[in-house]
């Protein structure tokens, strides 16, 4: 198995933790919740730099690092419903694009045809990611002593990483959104000469 692959099947792993940090209560897990899912973002970032860099891109590369980052994603927004940090019609939305999305490219595939990434769909990954590490933050800030009163510096009632955190969820919901409408629109053909 090379690195990218290597890096794909740890930020599985590095879910696990992350959740795990979520919900088992002990000093500092929401603070060790945040370091786990920024270091399992950015095994993201480097497998993809690395396999294109160095030609190491690979048929379990290509399937297992969207499935990675979906598993990673939806596993935090799933998890934020039961936290209460985010409305559950929220990440229904963010589920259904990411199974309707995954979907197409399978129906795609059985039909040897190969759907690329658009544009869209990066700014969304960027926009969810962004949200997730906001949340995490407005919630872990409060362990971190002094550092943390950065963050609790309050505007209209809230701390601003609040503010932060509530707007980039937002974005995050509507991008998701319009990608996956922009996306579906797009390939209609795909799944319209199916009907």
């Amino acid at each position: 198995m090379n690195l990218p692959n290597k890096l794909t099947v740890s930020r599985l792993i590095l879910t696990v933790f992350f959740l795990a940090a979520l919900f088992i209560e002990f000093r500092f897990h929401f603070t060790v919740a945040l370091v786990l899912f920024v270091a399992a973002s950015l095994t993201d970032l480097f497998d993809g730099i690395i396999a294109r860099r160095h030609n190491l891109i690979t048929d379990f590369g290509k399937l297992m690092d969207p499935l990675a980052d979906k598993v990673l994603i939806c596993s935090a927004f799933i998890a934020f419903i039961e936290l209460e940090w985010m409305l559950a019609w929220m990440v229904i939305l963010i589920v259904a694009r990411e199974l309707a999305i995954t979907g197409l490219r399978l129906l795609a595939a059985s039909k040897n045809l190969v759907l690329s990434a658009e544009r869209q769909g990066k700014n969304k990954t960027i926009s969810q990611i962004t949200a997730i590490i906001a949340l995490l933050v407005t919630h872990s800030h409060g362990e971190w002593g002094v550092v943390g009163q950065l963050f609790a510096f309050e505007i209209a009632g809230h701390a601003w990483a609040w503010w932060v955190a509530e707007i980039s969820k937002w974005v995050a919901v509507a991008l998701t959104a319009l990608s996956g409408f922009l996306y579906l629109w797009k390939n209609r053909e795909v799944y319209l000469n199916d009907c």
